[in-house]
């Protein structure tokens, strides 16, 4: 069976712009569609999860994908308050670049 995907990417620029200039008190979720998805999956099959299965991953997958990424993006912000520049690359390649 195919794998199936959610129509927004968690972590495209534009989705981090939209959540970064919601107001504080919004609710924002950059997986709506595939949530709204899993549940017409539940209601058109009455109800039978195990007919969903691959609905419900997609979300969890949305879902880590979206919670990973601010977790980076809030490190790096962090790391940036302190002065210090973040890194991608291990701590001995960017020594040679000195």
């Amino acid at each position: 069976m195919p794998e199936i995907q959610y129509r927004e990417n968690p972590v495209d620029e534009d989705v981090k712009r939209k959540f970064e200039s919601k107001g504080s008190s919004k609710f924002f979720d950059p997986c709506q569609d595939a949530a709204e998805r899993s549940l017409k999956c539940l209601r058109r099959n009455l109800g039978d999860r195990d007919m969903c299965v691959d609905y419900f991953q997609a979300y969890r997958d949305c879902k880590k994908r979206w919670i990973d990424e601010r977790k980076s993006d809030r490190w790096k912000k962090a790391m940036g308050t302190l002065g210090i520049a973040p890194s991608e690359e291990s701590a001995g390649a960017g020594n040679a670049e000195k």
